[in-house]
């Protein structure tokens, strides 16, 4: 078989037991990585992505971590540590993708104080302390790949606690590149726009209506597709993205241009 873009590299991908997660996992794996797939609550579908990976040839496992309180970076790790020891003898990854993350779709006058921390704690705390508690393991030449979002650059108030986070993600990632630099560890964000995953399914599957607004809202006029975004993360990834650091890459389709 002809060498792969990431043979002998491992790889964790936060929340990859469906859509963006998901794809990123497979192609991850496609292109030769170990990949482990962490998910919070759907084991039928994080054991589907799994078999989908391993039918097809590739290397992966699941880790059952969910995210948001206080400790889970930890518990993560552990059982990352605990999962495939024969193959992770040193503990180290080489490629970890926060992806993991939740949404609150609430007016400034409507969120909660318990929404805007639970917000906050999926998709800022967690990412930070599992970089910070894997900067031990993160080999020299790595690379660290937040999925930030479109609206961490455009005007939403109806998610404005979601987009506050995606933005505070992209500070993370600036700081991470300059730090982490020395190492040659790259740090960057994707921002996908609309896609069409499990997420967004109530509003957008079966209403031909929704599908042309969101549609429309891109210069490439159609809804975005999870390998959209998993092809990015595999150029992100691979040895072609070595002098590429501390950037946000849009993967919007060109929205709100």
């Amino acid at each position: 078989m002809p060498a792969r873009p990431l043979d002998g590299k491992t790889a964790l991908v936060t929340g990859a037991s469906r859509g963006i997660g998901r794809a990123i996992a497979e192609r991850l794996a496609h292109d030769g990585a170990t990949v482990a797939l962490t998910y919070a609550r759907d084991t039928a579908a994080a054991a589907d992505a799994l078999d989908h990976i391993r039918s097809r040839g590739g290397r992966a496992f699941l880790l059952h971590a969910p995210l948001g309180t206080h400790g889970d970076a930890a518990r993560l790790w552990a059982a990352y540590d605990t999962a495939w020891p024969e193959h992770l003898a040193d503990g180290g990854v080489d490629i970890l993708v926060n992806n993991a993350g939740i949404g609150r779709s609430a007016a400034l006058a409507d969120l909660t104080e318990e929404g805007f921390d639970e917000v906050f704690a999926v998709n800022v705390r967690a990412p930070f302390f599992l970089v910070q508690q894997a900067l031990p393991r993160l080999r020299d030449g790595g690379r660290i790949i937040n999925i930030s979002s479109g609206a961490a650059r455009i005007a939403a108030p109806e998610i404005t606690a979601y987009a506050a986070t995606k933005g505070a993600l992209d500070t993370f990632t600036l700081n991470l590149a300059k730090e982490l630099g020395p190492r040659g560890i790259t740090a960057n964000s994707v921002h996908p726009g609309i896609v069409d995953t499990d997420v967004n399914a109530a509003w957008l599957r079966n209403n031909p209506a929704a599908q042309a607004h969101a549609a429309s809202l891109a210069a490439l006029g159609r809804v975005g597709d999870p390998t959209d975004i998993a092809d990015v993360v595999a150029f992100l990834a691979s040895h072609d993205a070595r002098w590429v650091t501390g950037r946000t890459i849009d993967a919007t389709g060109g929205a709100a241009l």
